[in-house]
């Protein structure tokens, strides 16, 4: 069976693991410090904080900004639910809109969405293909959309107008107009679970990038307060001698990220550009060579002039099916032992979104895009031939079901 998604655990890897291990050290500490540091130097953001998870990430942020309740957030449709959770967790209306056919939210809906309880917009990269930011960015600060921002706590007041936060959860690597994601907007937050490109098996990383108002640097400070509880001091800082008393100086949260999982990202992001995205830009490749003379075969964007993704996610769509239709195909493929995937069923169509009283037929484009989708294995480890018995699969298993 050809597996989806495992992640690259090489000897580099488990050296890096072992060595925290034996240095008795294995919480947040030095290695955490140091992957902050390489993040920031990657991605070209002005500071960086490790978390335990994207969600974290990203539900810390909106915290940080005092979203509340009466507060809407907007999103895509198109998104894994972590992008909504975390907004429900505030207390906040998720504020959903329709994505383009490239499976990016589209600016226009944005535009159409924001009243004056519009806190923050969170793009979100899917599948690694970067957002419009700059239309984005200068919709928040066209002088009509700048009166309908209506402030409520200092960090809103000093901002002084919508936030955006970009869902990178896909994306590191990725570029928009020679920039890397984590540098493209406001604040952006990556994701480096097990199935991500640069894996840590859980975890993730907020990238700040605030404009010249604030100060990047403090506000690490704040948010890594936030993620340790509240705490003044952490593990590290009160081993020193005679240094243990700390304080408490508000109800702050668990989502600190361990040195074990930053030796991991480490390995990873060591030889990231040169290497991993080297090996998936070469899947995507070889998956859209050998499946553009098939006329049913609607292949992903993911390079243009001004993006390039990060090879995370490969996005077939089979023209002129239905969901059912797509759905014989994939039973189909999996009967050949070829795992495959959907990325993502859209949040409205889930239990608990359609009980807020969300409804999948507002969103006509992100239904098409899922109704059609399938994402075939993208891993570090996927061979040449495996890559030829993928392609089988798929069009033997598409063409019975035509």
């Amino acid at each position: 069976m050809i597996p989806f998604s495992p992640p690259r655990l090489d000897k580099k890897v488990i050296d890096k693991v072992v060595e925290v291990l034996k240095s008795g050290w294995i919480t947040t500490g030095p290695k955490t410090k140091l992957f902050e540091k390489k993040i920031t130097e990657y991605s070209g953001n002005k500071a960086s904080l490790c978390v335990s998870s994207g969600s974290a990430g990203l539900e810390l942020i909106l915290l940080w900004f005092g979203v509340k309740k009466g507060d809407e957030i907007i999103l895509p449709a198109y998104t894994y639910c972590a992008t909504a959770n975390v907004i429900v967790h505030c207390g906040a209306k998720p504020v959903f809109v329709d994505v383009n056919k490239d499976f990016d939210i589209s600016v226009k809906n944005i535009e159409k969405a924001i009243t004056d309880k519009t806190k923050v917009i969170i793009p979100v990269d899917l599948a690694g293909f970067p957002c419009d930011y700059d239309e984005i960015n200068e919709l928040v600060k066209r002088k009509d959309i700048l009166k309908k921002f209506n402030p409520q706590t200092k960090e809103q007041k000093q901002l002084g107008r919508i936030l955006i936060l970009s869902d990178s959860a896909h994306s590191i690597g990725a570029e928009y107009k020679g920039k890397k994601t984590g540098s493209l907007t406001d604040i952006s937050v990556f994701s480096f679970h097990a199935v991500k490109n640069l894996t840590t098996s859980e975890g993730g990383a907020i990238c700040l990038n605030l404009p010249k108002l604030f100060d990047n640097k403090n506000i690490y400070k704040c948010l890594y307060i936030k993620s340790l509880h509240g705490q003044t001091k952490d593990a590290l800082a009160k081993t020193k001698k005679g240094n243990w008393r700390y304080d408490i100086i508000e109800p702050g949260y668990k989502f600190n990220m361990t040195d074990i999982q930053a030796a991991m990202g480490l390995a990873g992001i060591e030889h990231y550009e040169t290497d991993m995205l080297v090996k998936r830009k070469h899947i995507f490749d070889t998956y859209s060579q050998l499946l553009k003379k098939y006329k049913w075969a609607q292949l992903p964007v993911y390079e243009t002039n001004k993006k390039k993704t990060s090879y995370h996610v490969f996005l077939l769509r089979i023209k002129n099916i239905n969901e059912q239709k797509r759905d014989k195909i994939i039973q189909s493929i999996f009967d050949k032992d070829v795992s495959v995937n959907v990325h993502f069923v859209p949040v409205p169509m889930m239990s608990y979104y359609k009980g807020l009283g969300y409804d999948i037929n507002n969103y006509p484009v992100a239904y098409d895009n899922y109704s059609r989708e399938i994402s075939l294995p993208v891993y570090y480890d996927l061979t040449d031939k495996q890559i030829e018995t993928v392609i089988n699969a798929v069009v033997k298993s598409v063409e019975e079901n035509l």
